[in-house]
């Protein structure tokens, strides 16, 4: 069964306005499925999981062209990033768009090995695992920046996210959902056995396994929380660098997203240190422990799992249309106010609070009005975002939305 992406025009536009577009993401997200279900039968395709053709591309790049016709689609391009070098041959003899499409799952070696020869010529798209708007059919694909447009048009195509505890449990990625039968934790087993490891302790020549795996263990259990490279260092017997290095990779891969708090010459109060988001919620669930919905719902970091869990929404919604995640951000300051998000569109920042509850309140939001202070954009509508079942008008200053809007 194939999951429609909300991924798929945004790489259909980039296939008609760029010469190579390069799709990269955390394995088994759906890139090699998604590509090969938009991509016309006149595209030739071929994966670097193919040793034979691996060797090839490796030993004698020119000669793996030649033996492949234009348009192209290379899988696991990672495995053979010199090819790039290749690449740029091709698409400097032609005017044409859409020459060729390669996707992998290790960012920096595709955004390297094709930053050099292919400046200007290759769209990079990161492209995630599933949202609740796929997962639930809803035909709407628009990046969530709450101003009124955006809330009118959202409201056109909402649908009742039923169960959603067992979303946030089961997780996002599409194996899981088109196979209905797949025991949860078989899967996410396996997943961290054999894909984590080929990825990251290949990538990072890790020798202790069982330390990596007790590592991002105590990473999940830090979601939606400042990350404390300190204290997981100690925690670990390690250095600070050596746990920098292996947060960087993971983030490169697609496995979390580090959020930076907001920035501005005014404020010189501000907390510097990172906020840490997994970008799939049901392996958070399979790290920590959670073995049911029920034990998600109600543990003592179910509220730090659902903001998890909204954050990585709002993530993907940006990456699967393109748009710039760096422009999401969260405060805290040293007095402990804190807001959740801001989100920069346009010059206007938008707070938004993140709460379990169905009943929202205007004490949710009791830090908005410290932006005021430290910022010369424009202010757009606070937004709480919980669990209510319908949109509440607060105050002319405060929106809370339906988990459903995003």
């Amino acid at each position: 069964m194939y999951i429609k992406r909300c991924i798929e025009d945004y790489i259909i536009s980039s296939l008609k306005t760029f010469k190579v577009v390069g799709v990269y993401g955390l394995r088994q997200v759906g890139k090699s499925t998604t590509l090969k279900h938009i991509l016309l039968d006149d595209w030739d395709k071929v994966t670097f999981d193919d040793e034979k053709e691996l060797e090839t591309a490796i030993s004698d790049r020119a000669l793996f062209l030649k033996n492949h016709s234009i348009p192209l689609f290379i899988d696991e391009v990672q495995y053979a990033p010199d090819v790039f070098r290749e690449i740029k041959k091709k698409v400097d003899e032609s005017e044409e768009c859409g020459l060729f499409c390669v996707s992998g799952s290790e960012g920096a070696k595709i955004i390297a090995g094709s930053q050099e020869s292919l400046a200007g010529r290759i769209c990079i798209i990161n492209m995630p695992s599933l949202m609740a708007r796929e997962i639930f059919g809803v035909e709407f694909n628009v990046a969530f920046i709450p101003c009124d447009d955006y809330i009118e048009k959202r409201s056109k195509y909402i649908k009742k996210y039923e169960d959603i505890w067992n979303i946030i449990h089961k997780g996002s990625m599409p194996y899981l959902w088109q196979n209905l039968k797949i025991d949860r934790e078989s899967y996410y087993r396996s997943f961290l056995n054999t894909y984590i490891s080929r990825d990251v302790v290949e990538i990072l020549n890790i020798r202790n396994k069982r330390q990596f795996f007790k590592f991002l263990t105590i990473l999940a259990s830090t979601a939606s929380r400042m990350l404390n490279y300190t204290s997981i260092a100690n925690d670990l017997s390690m250095s600070v660098n050596t746990i920098k290095e292996w947060v960087s990779v993971l983030e490169d891969i697609g496995i979390i997203k580090l959020l930076y708090p907001y920035e501005s010459n005014i404020s010189k109060r501000l907390i510097k240190t990172p906020k840490v988001y997994f970008m799939d919620t049901g392996l958070v669930c399979h790290l920590v422990g959670w073995n049911s919905p029920v034990s998600a719902r109600n543990g003592a970091n179910s509220g730090e799992l659902f903001e998890n869990f909204v954050v990585s929404e709002i993530i993907k919604s940006f990456l699967n249309t393109g748009k710039d995640v760096n422009n999401i951000y969260f405060y805290r300051d040293r007095d402990g106010r804190e807001i959740d998000l801001l989100i920069l569109y346009d010059n206007v920042l938008y707070p938004i609070e993140i709460k379990k509850s169905t009943k929202p309140n205007i004490q949710d939001a009791k830090h908005f009005s410290v932006i005021k202070r430290f910022t010369d954009k424009q202010l757009g509508v606070g937004i709480i975002i919980c669990q209510s079942d319908r949109k509440i008008i607060l105050n002319d200053e405060l929106i809370a939305l339906p988990l459903e809007y995003i």
